[in-house]
């Protein structure tokens, strides 16, 4: 006995000898001494404790010098004093004398309520000092501390009063540093209460001064701790603490838990199915996954889970397939379904595009590839909705096994399209709404697979309340820099001119498919002119003799398209303007068919037979359109060579015209039109095809 309280004075000694560093040198001892009250030895316990208890008890009677009030109010921010003038471990000190308070060693508790009773003292007593930190009502609560008998801090009840009152006095981070504590000390069911430490985290969690950067700190906690706790309150406990931070801190805790868990072990599952039943939660979390799920940026910054928003998508993908929605909050499930089903489509897509260094870092453990996960999730998704028949048919078409390839990716994504527009109409027609509101956000990371399957929808769709949505987004994707995005819009422009019920109204369409004539882009020309001929039946009146004659204009290039569909619709669309324009406009569309003559006879040679028989047809039409009897009747009966006699005959003036015509056929990738362009340029000077020849001899193909 004598020997310890030798040892209370020296350490008395020690922080009076430090001078102004006094709190520094206390704090020093006191972290000291708190490492030997976890001791296995409860006398080595008990002893470390009863020193805490007399060095607070000194404190409370010795005016330590240049200590900083700041520590008993936690509402001051950026207070200017010096670390070296804080008590910045009164966190870690209230939390564990409160813990050691429900010790079952009765002499280590009794000397941890002893020393909470001065601590307290010692906290009030510095806010007494600066009137303006508090108020005098922290005096009554102390005259009440005091009176209460040491003998009641040793019960449960009583420790939890203490240190809701010492609570007032702790900073945000001191806050967390106790939960940190309570949590770790919930794995160890003979040492601390249980209940207790179960409190002290609900009130701290709820309280609104925690600090959201600690939020994430705490969610590890409970992750780590979670697997080695069996008492009920204590879990009761931590899953308060989860739906309390996931109303505050909702994107927070979301991203945190992917981190824990990229690939959703059972704790992590069984932390996301506490947050998915609490009915003011359940929404929250799964907005907060979609929004994950979607954020599929290809700005990677790291490969480490932490900070790459594209590798917890992966997990919010993997979270959705693990926790069977349905069974856990089926109202919200059903009330999302069509943004989760879309955002999971989408992943399916994502995962197709990640790096090897991606891929490795996230399933370095696992069986299945990301991509094939991602299907899974959408098949657990698909089934825990009752529709287990759409995955087989989906199965049946092939659609699963081609979602996972690169090469037939599209194809997939075209079958289970089709196989969800056997769901409810309201289900699909939601999907297909939120499909629209998706590709009006024009994010390039997922344009096309949203268009393929917007598009391939909307056979389907009663458009009577959609289609002005429709008809506001293929404007954007026809300008698409997107590979393929052009054809597939014009594509599904084409099967609308189709539709009695909404043909005419495409017509809104017509000047921006016209523009996708004067692109340099074969395939989308090529589904642009039967477009464009539809509408062109569709119009009435001065407007389409108007429309025909622009058109005339912007056809004639395509007459020489490497495409044999291009240059054979081209003409044929060219023909339909000659037959549309009335008396408006025909005096310029007589200049545009005179312009075309020429190509349509050098296409009569064309080795592709429809397009030679197209070119014929028209030249027929083009006689008529100009009153030639002549031009009519020898395209009738395919007499080229007299054609070309016929050309020069009419009006030599236009020879130069032709022979300007003439010269990029010379470069002609088919044998047949070079032969002919020299042959008629040969006629032109009166010379014969040898003779032409020989002139300019035999052109080569570009």
């Amino acid at each position: 006995l004598q020997t310890l309280d030798s040892m209370d004075s020296m350490l008395q000694v020690l922080v009076r000898s430090a001078g102004t560093l006094a709190i520094v040198e206390l704090q020093n001892i006191l972290q000291g001494l708190l490492q030997f009250t976890s001791s296995q030895a409860p006398e080595v316990r008990q002893r470390a404790m009863a020193r805490i208890a007399q060095l607070a008890n000194f404190i409370t009677t010795y005016p330590l010098p240049q200590v900083c009030p700041c520590f008993t109010q936690p509402t001051i921010s950026r207070h200017p004093c010096s670390k070296d003038h804080q008590f910045g471990m009164l966190g870690r000190l209230v939390g564990h004398l409160t813990l050691c308070c429900t010790c079952q060693d009765k002499g280590t508790s009794c000397e941890a309520a002893e020393a909470l009773h001065h601590l307290h003292n010692f906290t009030v007593q510095q806010r007494s000092k600066w009137p303006w930190l508090g108020d005098t009502k922290q005096l009554t609560l102390q005259e009440c501390f005091q009176a209460r008998q040491a003998w009641q801090l040793l019960q449960n009840r009583g420790a939890g009063k203490i240190f809701l009152r010492l609570t007032k006095f702790l900073h945000p981070s001191d806050r967390a540093d106790i939960i940190f504590m309570a949590i770790k000390s919930m794995t160890d069911l003979s040492t601390y209460s249980i209940s207790v430490a179960a409190h002290m985290v609900d009130v701290l969690v709820a309280d609104a001064a925690l600090k959201s950067g600690k939020v994430p700190n705490i969610v590890w906690a409970i992750y780590r701790n979670r697997p080695n706790i069996r008492n009920a309150v204590a879990l009761r406990s931590l899953d308060e603490a989860l739906l309390v931070l996931m109303v505050q801190h909702p994107s927070m805790v979301v991203a945190t838990l992917l981190q824990c868990s990229p690939k959703c072990t059972r704790v992590a599952a069984d932390m996301w199915k506490v947050m998915l039943t609490g009915p003011p939660t359940a929404e929250i979390v799964l907005r907060e996954l979609l929004s994950t799920l979607m954020n599929q940026s290809h700005r990677k910054t790291s490969t480490s889970t932490r900070d790459n928003p594209r590798i917890l998508s992966l997990a919010a993908a993997r979270a959705v397939s693990e926790i069977h929605l349905p069974s856990t909050c089926p109202w919200e499930v059903e009330k999302l379904f069509p943004q989760l089903f879309v955002a999971l489509l989408l992943q399916v897509s994502f995962t197709t595009e990640l790096t090897q260094q991606e891929v490795h870092t996230f399933w370095q453990q696992h069986q299945l590839t990301p991509i094939r996960s991602a299907v899974q999730s959408m098949k657990a998704l698909l089934c825990s909705m009752g529709f287990e028949s759409l995955v087989l048919r989906t199965e049946q078409l092939g659609g699963w096994d081609a979602l996972l390839s690169t090469q037939t990716h599209l194809m997939g994504v075209r079958s289970v399209a089709r196989v969800m527009m056997e769901t409810p109409r309201p289900l699909h027609s939601a999907i297909f709404c939120h499909l629209g509101e998706l590709l009006r956000a024009e994010e390039p990371s997922w344009e096309m697979v949203a268009m393929v399957f917007f598009t391939e929808m909307l056979d389907c769709m009663d458009l009577s309340e959609d289609l002005d949505r429709v008809l506001e987004i293929f404007p954007i994707y026809l300008q698409s820099q997107c590979m393929g995005m052009s054809s597939l819009v014009l594509r599904a422009i084409l099967r609308l001119t189709e539709r009695p019920d909404v043909a005419r109204k495409t017509l809104v369409l017509l000047p921006f498919v016209m523009k996708q004539l004067q692109d340099a882009d074969s395939d989308a020309s090529a589904v642009a002119l039967p477009v464009l001929s539809n509408m062109l039946w569709l119009l009435e009146g001065k407007r389409t003799s108007l429309t025909a004659l622009a058109l005339a204009n912007v056809l004639h290039p395509l007459f020489g398209n490497e495409s044999d569909t291009v240059r054979e619709r081209s003409i044929r669309l060219f023909q339909d303007t000659m037959e549309l324009v009335v008396a408006v406009g025909r005096r310029k569309m007589k200049k545009e068919v005179h312009n075309s003559l020429l190509p349509l006879l050098l296409h009569l040679h064309d080795e592709n037979k429809s397009v030679a028989k197209a070119s014929q047809e028209a030249l027929r039409s083009a006689g008529l359109f100009l009153k030639w009897r002549q031009l009519a009747q020898l395209a009738e009966t395919a007499q080229a060579w007299r054609i070309g006699e016929c050309l020069l005959a009419r009006n030599r003036s236009r020879a130069k015209d032709y022979l300007r015509q003439s010269q990029p056929y010379l470069q002609s990738p088919q044998e047949t039109l070079r032969l002919e362009a020299i042959r008629f340029i040969g006629e032109s000077w009166g010379l014969s095809l040898p003779q032409a020849q020989d002139l300019w001899g035999t052109p080569s193909p570009a």
